[in-house]
């Protein structure tokens, strides 16, 4: 795969984060890209994180949840220190964030939101979430992705 480089990949570099960037072929037919991602990469998908953009009060955050899961937006709204969320519109978590729905990575965002990583990601050593395109991801410690982007860590997946 040609041009593996992302805004995320990036970042990572810049800041001499340990990490690995896995490629495969994406199929434009899958139902769930973060399944499909566990599922090519061989990878148990309680490891594997997809990242959404909801809006919480009027302003966009994310949170990022293993693809096994759903994000619960009542837990993002209260980790965020807000009332109420929805999932934000695909278009506006395009525009803030550089990256096309399915390829969204917390890293490397256009606009910085504020993010919230889902509890879970800390059993493991390493977890894997998108490198800002499908069919890339990142591997990387948790707890490398929570100080980078200065997130919050709660119970978000449902």
């Amino acid at each position: 795969m040609a041009g593996k480089g992302t805004p995320a990949t990036a970042l990572l570099t810049r800041q001499r984060i340990t990490h690995q960037v896995h490629a495969y072929e994406h199929d434009p037919r899958a139902e769930s890209y973060g399944l499909e991602a566990a599922d090519a990469l061989g990878r148990p998908p309680e490891r594997v994180f997809k990242t959404l953009v909801a809006d919480v009060d009027g302003a966009l955050a994310v949170g990022v949840v293993p693809v096994t899961g759903q994000l619960d937006l009542k837990s993002l709204a209260a980790a965020c220190g807000g009332k109420k969320a929805k999932m934000a519109d695909m278009g506006a978590a395009e525009r803030a964030t550089g990256y096309v729905a399915g390829g969204i990575s917390p890293l490397g965002q256009k606009k910085r939101l504020p993010v919230v990583l889902d509890a879970s990601a800390e059993a493991f050593d390493t977890i894997f979430c998108s490198a800002g395109r499908r069919g890339l991801e990142i591997e990387l410690a948790p707890a490398d992705l929570v100080r980078l982007l200065d997130a919050h860590v709660a119970d978000i997946a449902s």
